[in-house]
């Protein structure tokens, strides 16, 4: 996806140097990751085998077969080899009895050795496989859809949300944004849900302020957008959430029923959940692999900064995250086409040439990351309940968006922090984008910004102050655990010790195995 926007007149030395310095600092948090794995990892890595449901009081099946396992053996070898090596021993003829016996403790756990751990990890891999290998037919199943029935005509792709909570008026409301002009369909969560160590099980009616994200829930309303995307003759696609406790298992579930996008930050879940840094590195590096395996593009979180922080006297450190977030990215297969790099327009609109530098900040990410459809997001944390003011800031943000090239463009709302948008709402912020994008969509052609004009100086110091963040980073003894424990990204301090989902973690031993990302890894 490569940009359509003018040039910045940045010294590309500086530029290489940034990067290299995100490359060092995510390094070490690499190592960390790949040194431990969570019960989110374990849970996934289950699923992909093919075991999901729950008992009567909705305890998923994979909770329980995870902790049975931990509370026999621990998990420093992984689940596969206990688990495979009960079902080879005919402790259960499949994985849901296996499942059902130790939920009720029927079902003892070991580490097997020699020709057994062998016999069980062949008989692992060959079910763990079966599961990747649905991820690969889904995405080959994207791609044919997109070339029979047609694509959404160009980028910026329209990005809308739409979540009421309950799944069965999700799917109305949504073909309906997808009838009005929506290219992207975003189903946010349920409040709450990101701190659940577990996945709820079914079709939801009842959330707050979003959806539960659900296997089944992702099934139906992929069937809707397809039938609707046949209707409108272009792909619509579908964004959900792959954060907080569970993220590699929505990651898993969104690939499995070919979800397009999910929203999957390296630290987001630390900075604003509190969730314990170690997990989430650990869990969003197995989440990632799935996405590019599935061929997912995943939408960063760095617009969160600029809800607790100045986005003025933060730019820098949104620049920085998207630099690791491309790092860590990469590392675990992602391809330049699928990282959603976050920033927002938060500037507020009292400071004077605001425009001017939401325009060059938007210009930086968009020159750093040429090929990244990189996420756009509207302002909320200056919007009052003036909804003239708003339709009026929203007209703006679109215009930087069609001016700077930006790839995903997240609707603005006229009644943010108001209430939950209408339909009618949504209809008038998509007029409002159509019209924007109608009349000023090749502006860039004639836009060109003055080498030592504000615009290129307000990047050129953005740029240098993220090289000496990262540089301040690397300074620390703890690297960047210890710059998010000092508050770094977003004000948010988070020492590496902390936080929620600690207890789920554990260190891999010599021996640990996991064909999950075993066949993940030799498919790059």
């Amino acid at each position: 996806m490569s940009s359509r926007a003018p040039q910045l007149a940045l010294d590309d030395r500086a530029v290489e140097q940034a990067r290299d310095l995100a490359r060092r600092a995510g390094t070490p948090i690499v190592e960390l990751a790949t040194a431990h794995t969570t019960v989110a990892v374990e849970r996934a890595t289950l699923r992909l085998a093919g075991l999901g449901g729950a008992d009567l009081e909705g305890t998923p099946w994979v909770n329980a077969l995870v902790d049975a396992v931990r509370a026999d053996v621990g998990l420093g070898h992984g689940v596969c080899l206990p688990v495979w090596d009960a079902l080879v021993r005919g402790e259960a003829a499949d994985l849901d009895e296996l499942a059902t016996k130790a939920a009720v403790g029927s079902v003892r756990f070991g580490v097997p050795t020699g020709r057994a751990a062998i016999d069980a990890l062949s008989a692992a891999r060959k079910q763990v496989g079966t599961g990747i290998e649905k991820l690969d037919v889904r995405r080959r199943e994207r791609e044919r859809m997109i070339a029979t029935v047609g694509d959404a005509p160009s980028t910026p792709w329209i990005y809308l949300i739409v979540a009421s909570g309950d799944i069965y008026e999700d799917i109305p409301q949504a073909q309906a944004a997808a009838r009005a002009g929506a290219d992207v369909i975003a189903v946010i969560r349920s409040t709450g849900q990101s701190l659940l160590d577990f996945v709820p099980e079914g079709a939801t009616r009842e959330g707050f302020a979003g959806t539960y994200a659900t296997q089944e829930n992702f099934r139906l309303m992929r069937a809707a957008l397809d039938e609707t995307s046949r209707e409108l003759g272009r792909y619509v696609r579908l964004t959900n959430y792959a954060s907080g406790l569970c993220m590699p298992e929505i990651a898993a579930m969104a690939g499995m029923e070919r979800l397009d996008m999910m929203l999957n930050d390296s630290m987001y879940g630390t900075l604003f959940r509190d969730i314990n840094p170690v997990r989430t590195f650990a869990d969003q590096r197995f989440s990632r692999q799935i996405h590019a395996r599935a061929g997912i593009i995943i939408n960063t979180g760095e617009d969160n900064y600029l809800t607790t922080a100045d986005a003025v006297e933060a730019a820098h450190t949104v620049t920085v995250s998207q630099l690791l977030n491309e790092f860590f990215a990469r590392e675990a297969g992602l391809e330049d086409w699928q990282l959603g790099l976050g920033h927002a327009f938060e500037i507020n609109p009292d400071v004077p040439d605001s425009f001017r530098m939401e325009l060059a900040h938007a210009l930086l990410a968009r020159q750093l990351f040429p090929d990244a459809p990189l996420k756009w997001m509207p302002p909320t944390r200056h919007m009052t309940g003036d909804v003239f003011r708003g339709y009026l800031l929203d007209g703006f943000f679109n215009l930087a968006g069609a001016l700077t090239g930006q790839g995903i463009l997240l609707v603005g709302m006229m009644t943010e922090a108001v209430v939950t948008p209408w339909i009618s709402d949504r209809d008038l912020a998509l007029q409002n984008v159509r019209y924007v994008l109608n009349a000023c969509g090749n502006l860039h052609e004639d836009f060109a910004p003055r080498p030592d004009g504000f615009i290129n100086q307000r990047a050129r110091h953005v740029l240098a102050e993220s090289i000496e963040l990262l540089e301040r980073i690397l300074g620390h003894q703890g690297g960047l655990l210890d710059a998010i424990a000092d508050g770094t990204f977003g004000l948010m301090k988070r020492p590496a010790d902390g936080g929620r989902g600690l207890e789920g973690v554990e260190r891999r031993s010599e021996h640990y195995v996991n064909p999950a990302i075993d066949l993940l890894e030799a498919g790059r």
